[in-house]
């Protein structure tokens, strides 16, 4: 088994200050430019190659101890046998 483990930190959590406008015939989908910032996340990702299953988990932090929980979330995961 190979895995790709990989981590983006201060992910941005935002949302639109208004709801997106819906497509209509010849008018393409509107959003507004401004928006509110709900604070940040880290992400977590691993990929099993030869599946393509994707393994992630999200963070309020980023510190050794987060990445460490994700490693024993991908050591339960993973079957015994691999």
């Amino acid at each position: 088994m190979v895995l790709c483990i990989d981590e983006k930190s201060q992910i941005q959590a935002l949302d639109r200050t208004a709801p997106i406008l819906p497509m209509l015939p010849e008018t393409p989908e509107r959003a507004t430019h401004d928006y509110r910032r709900s604070g940040t996340s880290s992400l977590y990702a691993a990929l099993n190659i030869t599946t393509g299953k994707v393994i992630g988990a999200l963070h309020a932090r980023h510190r050794a101890i987060e990445f460490k929980q994700f490693l024993i979330t991908i050591d339960r995961e993973v079957p015994d046998d691999l």
